[in-house]
């Protein structure tokens, strides 16, 4: 069974229709980020998965059950980081912790461990005594992330967590996710940086409510090009290279030619998409059949370039 699965979801707020006709499906033990821009509906989506918003459409299952008929035993098994800060600034960062392990009913030899434990996985152990209102930003939100995971929950839900800060905090946060998804978690995160994608084992891209693409990285790459990449540099102008490029459609498909100037003189920069690259270079260099080719580089694009290519295509 999924750790959850999503069909034909619809949520309005009033007259607006924020989720439309959305499915997904996640499986256990995985990293599944759903990536979109601001307002594409991410945060609502989390919040149906939660059970805090009841779907005007369609149905939800989180392990197997409505998150809006959740049990306290059911709650235990996921965690949940929201994006603004929610805990007690006037605690301090092991208080907060200990008070949040107290409402997941963990008893007090085990709350002690594991606040100790969640604290150093987070490195926040040496700032234990300092009121969540005196750290800063960034910590605040590992704190979170800590309150989400003390309890030791199958599955974690995650929002925004990486949003306005600092590349070198943002990777922290995804080396924790990794960990955690190598402990047996199931890690379910939302983000609007369109290159985190890479980071995940599957991605859904959203955007205006829907599900646009689902899959694997690379399967998102090759759905987006139709196939791999391979980007070629041919010395010499367009006349004499033009031939060569019309060879090239005998083992691919040309996507893209750009006509530049280098140290040495003009060349052709051309994009060949093919079924599988490292089949297909070799039969590319037979079809230049003797072109002087500066580099043959086979490609992965963006996520960014992929995003954008999915999105105007459907």
């Amino acid at each position: 069974m999924p750790a959850i699965r999503v069909k034909r979801l619809v949520h309005d707020f009033g007259p607006d229709r924020v989720l439309k006709g959305l499915g997904l499906t996640v499986e256990e033990g995985e990293i599944f980020g759903l990536i979109g821009p601001s307002g594409a509906g991410k945060s609502t989506l989390m919040r149906v998965l939660t059970g805090y918003l009841e779907p005007s459409e369609g149905e939800v299952e989180v392990f197997g059950r409505d998150p809006t008929a959740f049990d306290a035993a059911d709650r235990r098994r996921i965690g949940f980081m929201p994006q603004s800060f929610v805990l007690y600034g006037g605690l301090s960062v092991r208080q907060n912790l200990n008070f949040v392990a107290g409402l997941y009913g963990l008893g007090f030899l085990r709350r002690r461990r594991r606040v100790r434990e969640t604290l150093e996985f987070v490195e926040l152990w040496d700032a234990r005594r300092k009121t969540a209102a005196r750290i800063s930003g960034g910590m605040q939100r590992r704190l979170q992330l800590a309150a989400a995971i003390v309890h030791e929950p199958a599955l974690v839900f995650v929002d925004e967590p990486t949003a306005n800060l600092d590349p070198i905090l943002r990777r922290k946060f995804w080396d924790e996710f990794k960990l955690l998804r190598d402990n047996g978690h199931t890690i379910f995160v939302t983000t609007q940086y369109v290159g985190e994608a890479e980071l995940c084992d599957r991605v859904g891209l959203l955007s205006e409510g829907r599900i646009i693409a689902a899959g694997t990285p690379d399967e998102l790459r090759r759905r987006a090009f139709d196939g791999e990449v391979i980007e070629l540099t041919l010395a010499g102008d367009p006349g004499h290279t033009g031939a060569q490029l019309e060879a090239l459609e005998n083992v691919g498909h040309v996507v893209e030619v750009r006509e530049e100037r280098d140290g040495d003189g003009p060349v052709s920069r051309a994009r060949l998409v093919v079924d599988d690259a490292d089949v297909v270079l070799p039969k590319v260099f037979e079809a230049l059949n003797g072109a002087e080719v500066r580099s043959a580089e086979i490609l992965s694009p963006s996520f960014d370039e992929v995003f954008f290519r999915l999105v105007r295509s459907g």
